[in-house]
């Protein structure tokens, strides 16, 4: 079943294309990581998902229903990001209660012991936390609430090390013991990369990517060697990055197309094969420019 469907989806604010005849689909009870650079849409796109925002043309369609200002959605999903609002008049503990009354498969036990594992003040008021612990919070009330359709808009701003690994290994639990589907936007794909299924890669509101987590941990090799063999091999290929190693030797990321007898043929020229990391292959494609940080000190 699909819980998500974006057709031709486009969001325009002034002359900025925030989302650029976007089209994907998410089925059901699926951990999907949304993956972008800052500005690349990723908030846009979960607002208009939410039923926050109206796209400006192009179609979307949440539970087969169309999400901005419906009640159906709005019962059945859940958006976590670092601007959110909670009553000011009401303690942290009463908050937690008070979200029984919004969700309907609301778990306030769960509620309770996350709150108290991880030591947050139960009369103190929301505005009142650090944003680490804000970003604690919202994660409990994310958890808890249990939505068939629950998205994390980079949950673990300010969060250290260890409540982050926490948090993802609490959403993890919680998905096998109650399966729904999962949006995880995040910047941090080397620590998210063991809970996805799936990855929604974009880069200036168009979609790069949109294939299993495995799949995207093969979609390219590095290749390094000498660096006329280098340019020779990579000749008509897809380079999606390259840099140079001393005076006569060069690395090079590329779309791994290759049959094995090439591979083979490759390392029988000299030439060193080595897999890249997911999140190496997402900057790569998501460089506003070519090339590295280092041309910028070369000068014409």
């Amino acid at each position: 079943m699909s819980i998500i469907e974006c057709r031709g989806l486009t969001k325009v604010y002034g002359k900025t294309k925030a989302l650029n005849n976007l089209s994907f689909t998410i089925e059901e009870n699926k951990i999907t990581g949304l993956i972008g650079r800052n500005g690349a849409g990723k908030t846009t796109l979960l607002k208009i998902i939410a039923g926050f925002l109206r796209e400006t043309s192009g179609e979307i369609e949440i539970f087969s229903e169309k999400p901005f200002n419906n009640l159906i959605v709005s019962a059945n999903v859940i958006y976590i990001n670092d601007q959110m609002n909670f009553p000011t008049a009401l303690t942290l503990k009463e908050v937690l209660h008070v979200c029984g009354s919004f969700y309907e498969k609301w778990d306030h036990d769960l509620a309770s012991r996350l709150f108290d594992y991880f030591s947050l003040p139960p009369t103190q008021h929301y505005n009142d936390l650090s944003k680490g612990m804000k970003s604690t919070f919202n994660m409990i009330v994310g958890l808890s609430a249990r939505c068939a359709l629950t998205m994390f808009d980079e949950p673990t701003t300010g969060m250290d090390a260890a409540v982050r690994k926490d948090f993802y290994r609490a959403l993890l639990k919680d998905y096998i013991a109650y399966p729904r589907t999962i949006l995880l936007s995040s910047h941090h794909l080397d620590e998210i990369e063991d809970l996805l299924e799936d990855i929604l890669l974009i880069k200036e509101g168009k979609e790069l990517l949109h294939i299993q987590i495995e799949d995207l941990k093969e979609w390219a090799i590095g290749v390094q060697g000498l660096t006329t063999t280098v340019k020779e091999w990579t000749n008509n290929r897809e380079v999606i990055h390259s840099k140079d190693i001393g005076l006569d030797r060069m690395y090079a990321v590329i779309k791994n197309d290759f049959s094995e007898s090439e591979i083979q043929q490759a390392k029988a020229a000299g030439l060193a094969i080595t897999p890249v990391s997911s999140s190496d292959v997402c900057v790569y494609l998501t460089r506003k420019t070519k090339g590295g940080i280092d041309d910028v000190f070369i000068k014409d």
